[in-house]
């Protein structure tokens, strides 16, 4: 499981993400939780290229965020990843929006470095392994 929490001018926003089998699972919210928008990211591993649809709840704005980040993430991971994005601050200015898209991108970004840090481990764990099985069986 990863979280990441940013203040970001008068609200928090908390990213969290779970794996779910090989796929993931990850949501934005901030200030008023809610549902605002689900985004489904999916790899294409023919074509080696990712994509991503959008539910919007009405009257919500959250699109953006959703597509994008279940977008990157696919993109990154090669797996299904469902986004779900609800941030609500009362009387927001344009101003504030960008900051929270911004800080949301970082955010994404974070846990994109995150996963790869993971999957390099992994991949170091698989060749101690590796290394530990020739030479007990050299041993042998």
């Amino acid at each position: 499981m990863f979280q990441i929490k940013r203040k970001v001018g008068k609200i928090e926003i908390v990213l969290d993400a779970k794996k779910v089998g090989e796929d993931y699972l990850l949501t934005l919210t901030g200030g008023e939780e809610h549902v605002g928008a689900v985004a489904v990211g999916l790899f294409d591993e023919k074509n080696q290229r990712a994509s991503s649809s959008v539910i919007t709840m009405p009257g919500h704005r959250e699109e953006y965020l959703a597509l994008d980040g279940a977008r990157q993430v696919s993109r990154v991971t090669k797996n299904t990843s469902v986004f779900v994005v609800g941030i609500h601050q009362d009387d927001i200015s344009p101003e504030e929006i960008k900051n929270i898209v911004s800080a949301a991108g970082k955010m994404v970004e974070n846990f994109i470095s995150f996963y790869k840090k993971g999957d390099e481990l992994e991949e170091q764990d698989k060749d101690l392994k590796q290394r530990h099985e020739m030479n007990t069986r050299s041993k042998a």
